[in-house]
């Protein structure tokens, strides 16, 4: 009974990786942009939730996202099906997504820390020792 179970389930396994793959579509976004439009997609998503320069929240960027790489929902959403159904090929796309986002992260952060430190020179250079001043 074991074995009969454990074959079963082999063969769904196996017959659902073969089979699931979806037929490509005549306007399928290239490997290498939807690298960038994931990355950007990611960014705009999470960037919902955050303050613009307007303290303003809840704005919807993927329109903009969209707009930048001149497609339409319907074409990402078409093309990211695509990808999903190759397992293999879609893990290698979310990979370098997730490179492309640490390395945007890690200059963020350098450029942060480095405005920071312009800032606190700057302070350093307005301040006036109080020894220096005669009354």
């Amino acid at each position: 009974m074991k074995k009969i179970g454990s074959l079963l389930i082999i063969l769904v396994l196996f017959s659902c990786t073969e089979n699931s793959i979806i037929e490509k579509p005549k306007d399928l976004i290239p490997k290498d942009t939807m690298v960038l439009l994931l990355t950007d997609l990611f960014i705009a998503k999470s960037a919902f939730t955050e303050k613009n320069l307007n303290n303003n929240r809840k704005i919807n960027y993927m329109p903009l996202v969209y707009n930048k790489y001149k497609i339409d929902s319907a074409r990402f959403i078409s093309s990211n099906l695509f990808y999903t159904s190759k397992f293999e090929e879609y893990e290698l796309i979310y990979k370098e997504v997730n490179e492309k986002l640490y390395s945007k992260k890690a200059l963020l952060e350098q450029n942060i820390k480095r405005d920071t430190k312009d800032e606190i020179i700057e302070d350093e250079e307005d301040f006036v020792d109080d020894r220096n001043i005669k009354n």
